[in-house]
């Protein structure tokens, strides 16, 4: 190498990096390159490079990586038959108990960062998700019960998408996620049946019991019928039939986890919730009544 390791082209200014390199054919051993000449123009007869400097072998990395300006050392981690996820937690927890020499430090990059920001935007989304269908629930019934009865459909969902994932070996990945965040709008449809049919239902002077369970029976049908079709045609996706299909596999077995679950626990959560927390307000409204008399 030389110094400066650049030259000023006099004419447009530009920089350019220069290098002086030795024919590589002609050094074949150490002593080779101990005889290696060095010529100047006052010099009539060369200066060989043993006479100048001592060459002495040591060990040293064949390559130097350097990011923003600072040395590197990188380290790939390459994991096969496993998700990103498991090797992140080791190498986080090595990083840790690690001792570092002064002015070192050890950072992780690669598609761990991605991930980890996928996550916390799906995380936000599903938070976002769920307020969103509240908030417009909250608009058409005029009410802040129902939608809140309506939302605990969401609940049941993600336990049918944990025990699909777990049962099948699915991972949590970026599909897997979509596929929650898609998932609030069908297990919520269903409970919109149950509530809105049995507030119905009570306006026409049903009683309380007598409308949530003809709401059940009655909505039961179209929730099994809307549900199933779903199921049904997601299934060559689930089971990965096609070609190329593997990639949205997880988004497929978590919509039909969560609607399976959902259709046997939204007709028993959603209407044992209504039962308890409209007769609660029935009996609140009577014993404030003779107060108000």
């Amino acid at each position: 190498m030389i110094a400066p390791s650049y030259w000023v082209d006099p004419k447009n200014g530009n920089n350019y990096f220069v290098t002086v390199q030795y024919p590589e054919n002609q050094v074949k051993s150490l002593q080779d390159l101990k005889a290696m000449p060095l010529r100047s123009p006052n010099l009539k007869l060369p200066t060989y490079l043993n006479q100048v400097a001592d060459v002495v072998p040591i060990l040293t990395p064949t390559e130097v990586d350097h990011y923003q300006l600072q040395r590197t050392i990188d380290v790939y981690v390459a994991p096969t038959g496993e998700d990103i996820g498991g090797p992140q937690r080791e190498i986080s927890q090595i990083i840790a108990r690690t001792q570092l020499p002064p002015n070192t430090r050890m950072n992780i990059r690669g598609l761990v960062l991605t991930m980890q920001s996928s996550f916390k935007s799906f995380g936000l989304g599903l938070f976002l998700a769920v307020l969103l269908v509240y908030l417009i629930l909250v608009a058409q019934f005029s009410s802040f019960l129902d939608p809140f009865l309506i939302v605990l459909a969401v609940p049941t969902g993600l336990i049918g998408v944990v025990l699909t994932l777990a049962f099948t070996g699915t991972t949590l990945n970026i599909q897997s996620l979509m596929g929650i965040v898609m998932l609030q709008g069908m297990v919520v449809s269903n409970s919109i049946l149950i509530v809105d049919f049995a507030n119905v239902l009570r306006s026409e002077g049903h009683n309380l019991r007598d409308a949530v369970v003809h709401a059940c029976r009655i909505r039961l049908r179209p929730i099994l019928m809307t549900s199933l079709a779903t199921v049904v045609g997601l299934l060559p996706m689930a089971f990965k039939l096609e070609t190329g299909s593997e990639a949205y596999a997880p988004l497929a077995r978590v919509i039909i986890g969560g609607l399976l679950t959902s259709i046997v626990l939204t007709i028993f959560v959603v209407p044992a919730a209504y039962l308890i927390l409209y007769r609660r307000r029935e009996r609140a409204t009577a014993a404030a009544m003779p107060q108000e008399a």
